[in-house]
């Protein structure tokens, strides 16, 4: 018994595409195009542009100049003068000023010879009673030998952000208030 090949029809399906060449060392490739598997490069610089503008033109919005624990930090720092000029007024037995320059941004206890710097960018104001008020650009806060004090209120603010350094005239009790 002989064995015959076997015939069979092709289909469609089964047939090779006349535009695709095949080789055994390579995988299919489409004659006339080659297929795209990435970005070019003109699509990834057109993205990297737009990126460009968008963040060049978002970025200043968010620059204040004065980071928030920046600013906490600068009314703790006032907070902390004006208790050491309180307690020195207290143990000495005498009136204490702690004298705020709005303009140059620093501030001094009376008869503490260190000169306290804030940041520069950073904008306050002082409310005082009126014979505390030196010039347009320097006050202070006077406290009493008994803790009392004038009274008061020195605002740290950078934009829409502040805080707000309370004295009260009583008792001198000082407070950061948000």
């Amino acid at each position: 018994m002989s064995r015959r090949p076997k015939l069979s029809s092709m289909s469609s399906s089964d047939r090779p595409d006349p535009r695709v060449a095949h080789s055994a060392a390579s995988p299919p490739v489409i004659r006339g195009r080659a297929r795209s598997a990435g970005v070019t490069l003109l699509e990834l610089l057109v993205v990297l542009s737009i990126m460009a503008l968008v963040a060049g033109l978002v970025l200043p919005t968010f620059g204040s100049g004065v980071s928030t624990s920046e600013l906490r930090s600068s009314a703790r720092q006032l907070a902390a003068g004006l208790r050491m000029a309180r307690s020195e007024a207290v143990s000495q037995k005498r009136e204490t000023f702690l004298v705020l320059d709005l303009e140059g941004r620093r501030f001094k206890v009376d008869h503490d010879p260190q000169e306290h710097a804030l940041p520069p960018r950073l904008e306050l104001a002082l409310f005082t009673a009126q014979n505390d008020i030196i010039n347009d650009r320097t006050g202070s806060i006077r406290f009493f030998p008994d803790g009392g004090s004038n009274g008061g209120r020195i605002t740290v603010a950078s934009g829409e952000r502040k805080f707000e350094v309370d004295i009260d005239w009583l008792t001198g009790r000082i407070a950061i208030l948000d």
